[in-house]
C-alpha cells in the first residue's frame, strides 16, 4: 500500500524523482509502466499501468452512454499519457498537466493506497485548508469502519 507524504521536485523538464519511500514497491509490486492523468487538472494522479488497466476494464462494463463515464474519460484521457520510469527513478509529468496543475520545483508526493498523487505544494495546503472534513464525511468513514 502507498501511504503517506513525501516532498520532491519537479525539474526543468517536467521530471519528477519518485520518492525513495513509494520507488521500490512501485517498481516490485507495478514495474516501470505508469498512467499520469487528472481528473480536474490540480493535481497528476500517477496510476500503476496495472491498476490502471483494472479500471478501464470497469468502466468499459458501464453502458457507452453513460455520461459519468464519459466525462471521466475526457478528462483522463485529456490530461493523460502512458509514461515509464527512467533509469534514475523520474517520471515525465505531461506538459499539459504539468502547466495546468502547476508542477515545478517542490511538490507533495501523497500515497492513496493503490496511486499517486502529485501536488504543487502551495496548491495541496490551500485546498486541504478549503475542504476539511466534514461530518457527513466523518459519518461515511464510520459507515466504512474507519
Amino acid at each position: 500500500m502507498l501511504r503517506g507524504n513525501y516532498q520532491a521536485r519537479v525539474d526543468e523538464k517536467g521530471r519528477l524523482k519518485i520518492p525513495a519511500a513509494f520507488l521500490s514497491e512501485l517498481k516490485n509490486d507495478y514495474g516501470d509502466e505508469f498512467f499520469v492523468t487528472s481528473t480536474n487538472g490540480h493535481f497528476a494522479r500517477i496510476w500503476p499501468l496495472e491498476v490502471w488497466k483494472r479500471v478501464e476494464e470497469r468502466l468499459a462494463q458501464a453502458s457507452s452512454s453513460n455520461r459519468s463515464k464519459k466525462k471521466f474519460l475526457n478528462l483522463v484521457n485529456y490530461y493523460g499519457q502512458s509514461v515509464k520510469l527512467d533509469k534514475q527513478g523520474r517520471l515525465l509529468i505531461p506538459p499539459l498537466l504539468r502547466s495546468s496543475a502547476a508542477m515545478k520545483g517542490e511538490v507533495d508526493v501523497l500515497g492513496s493506497l493503490t496511486y499517486l498523487d502529485v501536488w504543487n505544494h502551495q496548491r495541496f495546503l490551500e485546498d486541504i485548508r478549503k475542504n476539511p472534513l466534514s461530518s457527513d464525511d466523518e459519518k461515511i468513514l464510520d459507515d466504512l469502519g474507519v
